[in-house]
């Protein structure tokens, strides 16, 4: 029987050939933490006795959440995880000079290839299988354990093959594939399950809509998500490496064997598929566009940005929609690019003028808003159209305000209509 790709890394790390269900413990490549998650792990790593970390070179920390502190609690915890990056000398720290959003951050900078075992205390970790790679989140003394030891344990998981067919209409994005499965997973149709993506519909998706699908894996309970690598895929690669005068290692490319084995086959079909909006208050509450707007819902808020949907692909579209038009009066609009270099390249092409100019506030790179840290919190009652990956009661603030998950096409349109619509009718 052959091997699936999250098969294949998992047994190239563990030196023999390894199969679903099997406990096996590997070296890790990239451990990520940001400001929120990482002291817990210093804590641990400093109670454990250790001295060094195992491979310093292979952790990053990233400071997304509270950056700029809020407050006088974030600013002491983000001092924590400065302290410890300078005392250690982490190559990979990144902080207000050079910010960015982890999941966005990392793969920008090269520091993430295919082949490689990525893990995070962030759950959206599974965002990096958007390069062939196996990345999850784990638990911040997990996380300790792989920066005093070089590696952790797992459970090699079974995988969903979800194969998508057609090629994407107008807009119809990555945001809208990843809510059409976890409508018909549920948020734990996949639990501990790998969520492979395939099919001639791949070959329509550009990079920042890969990202966008494997970030909400976790969303259905998954382990991880994974695409197999192709030119799409390789091209990125190259501009990253001419950025950055190379990737971190060498990508390591596999793929899955035609005789391998699945526990679940899921098509969707893309030359049918509307942009879907999960409604208050959980992922897989998707409704398509149509019979959405038809509810006439009025919007307080749009959210753009985050880990999910906060690329430069994603403010061209919103910058696209909004050109010329002003925000409704009665809603905010508030647009975070999820790295610096996504916020200069969109200022090199207008993008940001054009958003500012119809209304819109921009931030510097952060989580703020999508966790209901800052930057977007929402008060009593208050509905948010937003292109996160949570909708659960409280997530943006108010227990009583509401989300509306959707991609930023959809987010852009209702933040001029000042209620939820189809952008395709404007």
């Amino acid at each position: 029987m052959g091997q699936t790709i999250t098969e294949k890394i998992f047994s190239e790390h563990a030196g023999t050939e390894v199969k679903a269900g099997e406990i096996v413990r590997v070296d890790i490549d990239m451990v990520i933490g940001n400001d929120i998650t990482t002291p817990i792990s210093i804590k641990a790593f400093e109670e454990s006795g250790a001295k060094k970390l195992a491979n310093p070179d292979g952790f990053a920390i990233v400071m997304d959440h509270y950056i700029p502190a809020k407050d006088i609690a974030s600013a002491n915890q983000a001092k924590i995880s400065r302290d410890f990056a300078y005392k250690h000398e982490l190559k990979y720290f990144f902080d207000e000079k050079d910010m960015g959003i982890e999941h966005a951050l990392l793969p920008e900078k090269g520091l993430v290839v295919p082949g490689d075992v990525i893990i995070g205390a962030d759950s959206h970790t599974c965002t990096h299988g958007a390069l062939g790679a196996f990345s999850t989140g784990m638990g911040s003394t997990d996380i300790s354990f792989a920066i005093i030891t070089g590696g952790n344990w797992f459970k090699v998981p079974e995988t969903i093959k979800v194969v998508l067919k057609g090629r994407p209409g107008r807009h119809v994005y990555g945001k809208d594939i990843i809510l059409e499965l976890i409508r018909i997973l549920g948020v734990d149709g996949a639990l501990y399950k790998a969520l492979e993506f395939t099919g001639e519909g791949i070959a329509h998706l550009c990079m920042d809509d890969r990202f966008s699908i494997c970030n909400m894996a976790i969303e259905a309970g998954a382990k991880n998500g994974i695409i197999e690598v192709d030119d799409i895929t390789l091209e990125y690669l190259d501009e990253r490496a001419k950025l950055n005068g190379g990737l971190r290692a060498e990508p390591k490319i596999h793929r899955s064997d035609a005789d391998a084995r699945y526990c679940r086959v899921i098509e969707i079909d893309l030359d049918t598929l509307s942009p879907v909006v999960a409604f208050p208050f959980l992922p897989s509450n998707g409704r398509y566009i149509e019979d959405a707007a038809s509810e006439n819902i009025e919007i307080d808020q749009v959210m753009i940005g985050s880990c999910t949907n906060g690329r430069l692909e994603d403010l061209r579209i919103a910058a696209d929609i909004v050109r010329g038009k002003r925000v409704a009066r009665r809603t905010r609009m508030i647009v975070t690019p999820a790295t610096q270099k996504i916020f200069m390249q969109a200022e090199k092409e207008g993008l940001i003028d054009t958003l500012i100019e119809a209304g819109a506030v921009v931030s510097n790179p952060t989580c703020g808003a999508c966790l209901g840290g800052y930057m977007g919190i929402l008060g009593d009652g208050e509905k948010c159209v937003s292109t996160t990956n949570r909708n659960f009661v409280g997530r943006m603030g108010a227990r009583s305000s509401e989300i509306y998950l959707a991609n930023s096409a959809v987010a852009a349109a209702s933040a001029i209509a000042g209620r939820l619509v189809d952008p395709r009718e404007l």
